[in-house]
């Protein structure tokens, strides 16, 4: 990407992370995602926190946790949240209509449970992730490591392309200290059948694909906010 467009993605992503922030109100438990456009909204909440707003985070990852804590954001845990009134999260991909693939950044799985427990889940893109059917981003998958080959047999069996995620030249961990394996499967024209058959592989703690788990999505694209919902 050059560096224009490197700019202009992220002037589109704070604009749409300010649009979702406004949604937030006093008394809130806001559900804080991981990533850069998360990290957009993180900031702005933590601004409106300074100025008087209420509210608590539950963070999707020990980063985002500690990127609120450090901002002044009071935090509860998320093992102990048993609801959510909003959450604000990036995406890698997403369809209008509203699937999704998360996980880029490794932190799928307590993302994925932010959005379970949220009765308003908000997305904030630029408009770089908005296609016609997902796929072209490979499907991020955590996998527990003593169930790694057999996770792997099984999405062989899928047609999946699978990748072992490295960073740094290390094996990736994730805050659950397991894998991540990056899955080609190419187009997918059905999400959730793929989402179904993921769920019943043992070992696999959690996939990328986010089916029937987003209210919202907001995007930016030229200077405009485009909204995409169900309602």
């Amino acid at each position: 990407m050059s560096e224009k467009k490197q700019n202009q993605s992220e002037i589109e992503k704070e604009a749409a992370a300010k649009m979702a922030v406004s949604f937030v109100k006093d008394n809130d438990i806001v559900g804080l995602g991981t990533g850069s456009t998360a990290k957009f909204a993180i900031e702005e909440l933590a601004k409106l926190v300074k100025g008087g707003l209420k509210i608590k985070g539950v963070a999707s990852s020990v980063h985002t946790e500690e990127l609120a804590i450090s901002l002044g954001i009071p935090m509860q845990e998320l093992g102990k949240t048993s609801h959510i009134d909003i959450s604000i999260d990036g995406a890698d991909e997403f369809t209008e209509t509203l699937d999704l693939i998360k996980g880029g950044g490794g932190a799928l799985f307590r993302e994925k449970i932010v959005a379970s427990l949220s009765n308003n889940r908000i997305i904030v893109t630029d408009s770089s992730k908005k296609v016609e059917k997902l796929g072209s981003f490979k499907v991020p998958i955590e996998v527990v490591p003593i169930a790694y080959q057999y996770v792997v047999n099984q999405l062989e069996k899928l047609n999946g392309i699978v990748k072992l995620r490295y960073k740094e030249g290390k094996i990736f961990i994730t805050d659950n200290h397991n894998y991540i394996v990056d899955v080609a499967f190419g187009l997918i024209d059905e999400p959730q059948k793929l989402a179904e058959s993921l769920n019943q592989i043992d070992g696999l703690l959690a996939h990328g694909l986010f089916v029937n788990l987003t209210s919202k999505v907001i995007m930016a694209k030229d200077g405009q906010l485009y909204t995409f919902s169900k309602d």
